[in-house]
Order: C-alpha cells, then sequence, then structure tokens
C-alpha cells in the first residue's frame, strides 16, 4: 500500500494534470469558433466551383483533346495519396481516423498491383503511416510555423500536386481530411481531385436548360480552372481539418479532464482512508501498550 506521502504527490500530480486539460480545452474552444467560421465560409465557393466545372465540362467531347485535369492520362496505375492531417497530438482520434482510411485505400491498391505515392501534409500523418509505407512517401509539408491558415498554403500544397502530375509522376491524386460536422463528430473523408470528379448538371427546372456560349471557348477556360480547383479543394481540406482537429481537441481535453477529476476522487478516497486507518492503528498500539503496564 502507497504511503500517504506518495498519495498526496499522485493527488497533486493529477491535479495538475488536470488545469492543463482544462486550460487547453479551452483554448481550443477559443480556436473552434474561428476555424469553424473559415470553413463553413469556404464550402459555399468550392460547391460552387464544381457547378461551375460541371457546366464547362458537358461542353467538351471526351477525348485526347480534352483537358489532361479532367480526362485522365488514360491510366490508372499510380496513385497520389494526399494525407492532410494536424502538426500536433492530443486530439483523440482525429489524426489515426484519417491515416487508417489513407492506409485501407492505400493497401487495397497495392492489392490490385497499383503503384502508391503519399504526400503528407502535417506531421502527424507521417509518424503514423513511416512504418508501413515509408517507402512510398516521397514528400512531407509542415506547417507547423503557420499561425492563420491562408489561400497560400494550399497553393503551396497544390503546386506540389500538379507539379508532380505535369511530370507524369502518377495519374490518380486522392485527398484525405476530416470533414467538420459537429465537435464531437469529425468525418474521415477521400476525395478523389485528378482527374476532377464533375457530378453531372440537374437536368430540367429554372436557368439550367439554358444553352451557354463561351468566349473564349470551354477548354479554355476549364484549362485556368481546373489547376485553380485543385488548389481550392486543397485549401477547404486545410480549414476542415484546422476546424475538427479543433473540435477532436476539445472534446478530448473535456474527456481528460473529467477522467481526472474521476481519478481525483478516487485517490483522495484512497488517502482518507489510508490516514485513517493509520490513527485508527496507532491508537490500538497506544492502548495495548498502556494495558500492558
Amino acid at each position: 500500500m502507497p504511503s500517504l506521502k506518495e498519495l498526496r504527490n499522485r493527488i497533486a500530480s493529477v491535479k495538475a494534470t488536470q488545469k492543463i486539460t482544462k486550460a487547453m480545452q479551452m483554448v481550443a474552444a477559443a480556436k473552434l469558433r474561428r476555424a469553424q467560421t473559415a470553413a463553413e465560409a469556404a464550402r459555399p465557393f468550392a460547391e460552387r466551383m464544381n457547378q461551375v466545372l460541371g457546366n464547362l465540362a458537358g461542353g467538351i467531347t471526351p477525348g485526347p483533346q480534352a483537358p489532361r485535369l479532367l480526362g485522365g492520362t488514360g491510366a490508372e496505375s499510380t496513385h497520389l495519396l494526399v494525407v492532410c492531417t494536424a502538426e500536433r497530438g492530443l486530439c483523440g482520434a482525429f489524426n489515426s481516423s484519417i491515416a487508417r482510411l489513407a492506409r485501407d485505400h492505400a493497401v487495397r491498391l497495392m492489392n490490385e498491383g497499383r503503384t502508391v505515392k503519399i504526400l503528407c501534409v502535417g506531421k502527424k500523418g507521417y509518424d503514423l503511416l513511416r512504418r508501413q509505407f515509408g517507402a512510398q512517401i516521397i514528400e512531407v509539408i509542415d506547417f507547423r510555423s503557420v499561425r492563420t491558415l491562408a489561400f497560400e498554403n494550399g497553393e503551396e500544397v497544390g503546386r506540389k500536386v500538379l507539379g508532380l502530375f505535369e511530370a507524369g509522376e502518377f495519374d490518380v491524386a486522392t485527398l484525405f481530411y476530416a470533414r467538420f460536422k459537429s465537435v464531437i463528430a469529425q468525418i474521415p473523408t477521400a476525395q478523389q481531385i485528378i482527374p476532377a470528379v464533375i457530378e453531372a448538371a440537374p437536368e430540367g427546372g429554372g436557368i439550367g436548360d439554358a444553352v451557354y456560349e463561351y468566349e473564349p471557348g470551354e477548354e479554355e477556360i476549364l484549362g485556368e480552372l481546373l489547376p485553380r480547383n485543385v488548389v481550392v479543394q486543397i485549401f477547404r481540406a486545410l480549414l476542415e481539418n484546422a476546424a475538427s482537429e479543433q473540435g477532436a481537441r476539445m472534446s478530448a481535453m473535456d474527456n481528460a479532464t473529467r477522467n481526472a477529476g474521476d481519478m481525483i476522487k478516487k485517490q483522495t478516497l484512497t488517502y482518507n482512508r489510508t490516514r485513517q486507518a493509520m490513527i485508527t492503528k496507532e491508537l490500538i498500539e497506544i492502548i495495548s501498550g498502556a494495558e500492558a503496564l
């Protein structure tokens, strides 16, 4: 049985940890509000970009003349997985859930005989994947020095992905991130960004039946919009990840604070029982000694 001093030290240590987790929870809650606002503001723009591309792609005849970012290379032998995770831990299963989704996707592709390359955006994704896929990881992009995500950060990743595609390093690129739903729900998501997956425009209803004439032509407009769309989707994923990370950290630190409180109660009860037992033992020894005299 531990001594009273050891129990007091344990209680003091858990109380100090509880203060830290409570402070981290409050900081995450403050950051979450800004991150959630930024993520929600980026969604309409990204969705509208897809609609515009869908309208433009509807006038393109599939074939060699179609933009490569839209039609692809004609092969699916090499896949690039862009895995976006956090730079720091202490956020529950946020990082591991994204890494697990990417790991399952990579294993399935490798079992089919495909070549897999991984671009890690965030240190934690690299830490989780390097043991199993160390040979497949081609680069790690680190945003630890970035305090607030900006569009330039999405452009940095987008330029890297587009450069690899133009160099013929891969045929298909898939983006992995966590879509923010609520503080307790972050949904791991896999989104193909190259070649672009364009949803068909809805038939009928309002201006959807109108016939558009483009100047310049659809191919030239798509040549400008498709690279921009890759950057927009990556930036949106980074914003969704930032909000999901803070929500997951807030939830994890709240649970840690509650667990610390339960542990303090148990340790305090053990301390009081041990102290009472020692007092009782001393009284019995004193009484026994007095009777012996």
